[in-house]
């Protein structure tokens, strides 16, 4: 008999704010966290919009002499995976620790620590670089300091697969879960790379919003007027466990992950491909690998970059998928609302699409007022809309074409 997986807690952290119930209320009131930036001086720059997570303070989650080993990217991660912990009730022990893993992604790591760092060097050479700047700063130290935090001693890595990374997080984990190398893992990712060289690199690329003067609308996934993507920041964290492991322990069961896929469109190191046939095909996989047909599928968090490229042709890759069934399905995008957390957003629209499974209801697409006639399928424009969901699909795309897509299923036991 196969092993099945599932989510029994929940750690979110974005510009909505610091815990799920935050994050939750606000995504299904259509509210924004977009906002002018304020962790720097963005005078000059293209962009100087973000959503940032704002009142965030590390020592509610980390020892005064731990905070200054950790970029805040880890210190998101640790956060969200104590108020996953906390949601799921998992108490790891001597005897199972070994078979309780960690998998955290991100797309850039400790930026804020690289930047600070060489500063210090070019300042005053050498010797003014911390001794903590390393463990502080590599993509992997999220994982490992939630393992330590927590006594996980099973299977640790993490994934830099850029915007997918924290998707292709959760889906390997559940296929750790399956072969039966972790009885649970700690799974998801973060982001905290508002940083003056990445919202620069960023504008370089011209992919950011520029929309200054109005940020609460300049996140605009499948709007005609759109302009640009809204980095934003957070962490999304759910702790995945295998059915029968939480069933012994009476736990909460929030959803179950039944397809994952993944693929690549070997096409552009940053546009997706002009068909749009690598979204098709890891959409495809994640609903061959759940056994259920595409009309199965109820809901899409769509990946939804606010791009001009993205919206576009992630839609005709879910019209090529789904068919006739596309223009029946209820989509949105949640980046409209967080902005886009990179390597974090994965592990974040996970969480979200978790509880849509959960609660039977889907969150909006905000600022969808004028629709891209090219973006013509239901993107729950405005207000967040109760319905029967029994399969949620999420979808993550990123730098590379690197692609991955979860298929979330209502618990029935």
């Amino acid at each position: 008999m196969s092993r099945r997986v599932v989510i029994t807690g929940i750690g979110l952290v974005s510009s909505l704010g610091i815990g799920t119930d935050a994050n939750w209320k606000a995504l299904v009131a259509g509210t924004s966290g977009v906002d002018r930036i304020s962790k720097f001086d963005a005078t000059g720059f293209s962009a100087q919009i973000a959503a940032e997570v704002r009142g965030f303070d590390p020592l509610h989650y980390i020892e005064k002499k731990d905070v200054k080993k950790m970029d805040v990217f880890i210190q998101y991660a640790i956060a969200a995976s104590q108020f996953a912990m906390d949601d799921s009730k998992l108490t790891i022990t001597a005897a199972n620790a070994p078979d309780v893993g960690v998998f955290i992604g991100s797309g850039i790591g400790g930026f804020q620590t690289i930047e600070r760092e060489h500063s210090a060097l070019l300042a005053g050479g050498p010797r003014k670089i911390s001794p903590f700047f390393i463990p502080s700063a590599i993509i992997n130290l999220a994982a490992g300091q939630v393992s330590i935090r927590f006594g996980a001693k099973g299977p640790n890595l993490a994934t830099c697969t850029a915007c997918s990374a924290s998707a292709h997080a959760v889906g390997e984990s559940c296929e750790i879960i399956k072969r039966g190398d972790a009885e649970a893992m700690i799974a998801g990712g973060s982001e905290a790379a508002i940083t003056p060289m990445s919202v620069g690199g960023f504008g370089a690329l011209r992919a950011l919003s520029t929309r200054n003067d109005d940020p609460r609308r300049a996140s605009r996934p499948f709007d005609t007027d759109r302009d640009g993507f809204i980095i934003g920041e957070g962490a999304g964290v759910l702790i995945l466990e295998e059915l029968e492991f939480a069933r012994r322990r009476g736990a909460k069961i929030y959803a179950e992950i039944v397809g994952y896929g993944m693929s690549a469109d070997a096409y552009h190191i940053t546009a997706p491909s002009e068909d749009g046939e690598g979204g098709v095909r890891v959409m495809k996989m994640a609903i061959r690998k759940a056994g259920i047909q595409p009309n199965q599928v109820d809901y899409i968090n769509a990946h939804g970059t606010s791009t001009p490229y993205n919206d576009r042709l992630e839609t005709l890759a879910i019209k090529k998928c789904f068919g006739d069934h596309a223009h029946t399905l209820a989509i949105s995008s949640t980046k409209s609302m967080t902005g886009h957390l990179l390597g974090g957003a994965g592990g974040l629209e996970a969480g979200i699409s978790a509880l849509a499974v959960h609660n039977q209801v889907a969150p909006p697409t905000i600022n969808l007022d004028h629709p891209d006639p090219e973006c013509d399928l239901d993107y729950i424009p405005h207000t967040g809309r109760a319905m029967p969901i029994q399969y949620a699909l999420s979808n993550s795309f990123g730098f590379g074409g690197t692609n991955a897509a979860l298929l979330f299923k209502k618990f029935d036991g």
